[in-house]
């Protein structure tokens, strides 16, 4: 801990704030002026104090970082005291003596005072290591109640904050709850002083999301005065439970310790009472942006509509004239073409359905309404979102690569390979929607049953809308390879007459083939890979299916 000359230096200060405070408040009835001159004189005081203060929490050593906070808390307090002083101050400038701003400047000058022998008794506090925890508790137990006079003005709050913002902040409670009984029970002066630092901060942000949540658009007044009760009920149930472990680190008995469970019962109650405010707030129509299902949903659409915009772009490549099935009869573009559309159809068909699937789940209570399933319900959702994505990718990959094939810039290869990643994509997509839902739900007959427009001409889904896809894709797998075929069976060998030119030419054609087959091992490899990486994101389900 700093020497004399520090602690002599802080304690200096500190009276010179208290000085400029009196000025301060004798200023209001004084000139504009000297009420400047005031403020001037602490913020530069103020100013003085955080910088000697600092020093002495730096003189602690990293060994005691608790200790530093509560040091740093104390002049936080201080500071802000004082600006909530220079904006009483302020405001109550030539007004009468009983004024309503005249009684704000009076009780904002007295949580100065304070503040600042809260601060000097934190400083003689850190020398002893016997009461820094009592007295870092004392300290958390003025700043809650200053929290608690602010929480419960007439101020309307300058901005809103969401109900799940308010949920979200009684975990804080929850868990600072339990922080302090075990100080309770421990009576160790770190643990004090740890529940101390994370008290502050639990209550003044539940404080501060309950009021906001409390003024969200579209909160009616019921509900409003509601959560705004069960806030300071929670508050007045936490500052109890902190000033019982006061009690209980000046007299630790059995008895005194047993208590701990009552008073965190109390707070335990207020909390549920807070939630379900929240939740009230909420009304029927409120979604949490953050909930995995309400994700998944999401992209599920947003997958959908990029099938579209990809399937808009092939019927604006060659109009229709009149209905197609893509078959041998029409000429290659025209398969093309007729066969990657029907595909388009079925897969956007597919999402589509597989997203009412998804919604029915969640209003059966499957997906997202057990706090305990939360993980898994997560991964579920995951899964959703990563085999539409794929889907999405592929269809578009797809696309492409019918709408250069049809130009003559791709071969047909490529759109062989992108035939059949639409079919796999699409079969996992399928399976992620089996592995939480009802094989006998509507949702899910929708999804085996399904009618997609192919080409003009209806096309009946026996089984499953990816067994539509994939029907497709067999078709174009098809058309594209007899045209391949036929390309190849025009391409005329010319071979040599002469022995040893032939032999060579043998020998040449072998090569080429062997590197061929190389080539196609090292690409089936690869793919391999691909696909194992890709299988990492997926869920268990999936992956086992898929092998």
């Amino acid at each position: 801990w700093p020497p004399c000359s520090l602690r002599e230096n802080i304690l200096k200060t500190a009276k010179a704030l208290v000085e400029d405070t009196k000025l301060l408040v004798s200023g209001a009835a004084s000139t504009p002026d000297k009420l400047a001159q005031a403020a001037q004189s602490s913020a530069a005081t103020i100013t003085q104090l955080a910088e000697v203060v600092k020093l002495g929490a730096a003189s602690l050593g990293s060994n005691d970082p608790e200790t530093q906070v509560v040091l740093i808390n104390a002049i936080k307090d201080v500071a802000k005291a004082l600006s909530d002083l220079i904006g009483a101050t302020k405001g109550a400038a030539s007004k009468p003596a009983d004024d309503p701003s005249m009684y704000q400047l009076k009780g904002a000058a007295k949580v100065m005072v304070t503040n600042v022998t809260s601060l000097l008794k934190t400083v003689k506090a850190v020398e002893d290591e016997a009461t820094r925890g009592t007295r870092a508790l004392e300290a958390t137990i003025e700043y809650i109640k200053q929290e608690l006079t602010v929480f419960q003005s007439k101020d309307i709050p300058e901005k809103t904050s969401s109900p799940e913002e308010s949920i979200r902040m009684t975990k804080g409670i929850t868990m600072a709850t339990a922080k302090a009984v075990a100080a309770g029970n421990s009576c160790r002066q770190e643990d004090v002083i740890a529940t101390a630092n994370l008290s502050r901060k639990a209550v003044s942000d539940m404080l501060i999301a309950c009021k906001q949540a409390s003024f969200y658009p579209d909160v009616s007044e019921e509900v409003r005065t509601r959560a705004l009760r069960y806030g300071t009920e929670c508050t007045l149930g936490y500052l109890d439970l902190l000033e019982h472990v006061l009690v209980i680190l000046q007299k630790p008995t059995p008895e005194l310790k047993h208590q701990l469970a009552a008073f965190s019962k109390r707070v335990a109650g207020a909390v549920t009472e807070l939630i379900q405010a929240a939740e009230a707030m909420k009304g029927t129509e409120w979604v949490d942006p953050e909930d995995p299902t309400v994700i998944a949903e999401t992209e599920l659409l947003g997958a959908a509509a990029s099938i579209e915009a990809a399937a808009k772009k092939l019927e604006q490549l060659k109009p229709r004239a009149k209905p197609k099935q893509a078959d041998e009869t029409l000429d290659f573009e025209e398969q093309i073409l007729e066969a990657a559309k029907s595909i388009a159809a079925a897969t956007s068909a597919l999402v589509k359905s597989a997203s009412a699937a998804q919604r029915e789940l969640v209003a059966q209570g499957k997906v997202g309404s057990i706090p305990a399933n939360a993980a898994d319900d997560g991964q579920w959702s995951q899964g959703l979102i990563s085999a539409a994505r794929m889907v999405a990718a592929a269809t578009s990959s797809l696309c492409e690569a019918a709408n250069a094939s049809v130009q003559g810039h791709a071969s047909e290869e490529k759109l062989i390979s992108s035939a059949k990643q639409v079919a796999a994509s699409t079969a996992q997509l399928l399976v992620a929607c089996k592995v939480k839902a009802d094989q006998d739900s509507e949702a899910m007959k929708r999804l085996q049953v399904m009618v997609t427009d192919a080409g003009g001409k209806i096309l009946l889904l026996e089984r499953a809308a990816g067994n539509a896809v994939k029907r497709a894709s067999d078709n174009l797998v098809r058309a594209a390879q007899k045209a391949a075929f036929g390309k190849a069976d025009d391409d005329d060998v010319v071979v040599k007459t002469k022995f040893v030119g032939g032999i060579a030419q043998i020998i040449a054609a072998q090569e080429e083939m062997l590197k061929k087959e190389r080539e196609l091992e090292e690409a089936r490899k690869k793919l391999a890979q691909i696909r194992q990486q890709q299988y990492k994101f997926l869920p268990t389900e999936l992956r086992e299916d898929e092998g």
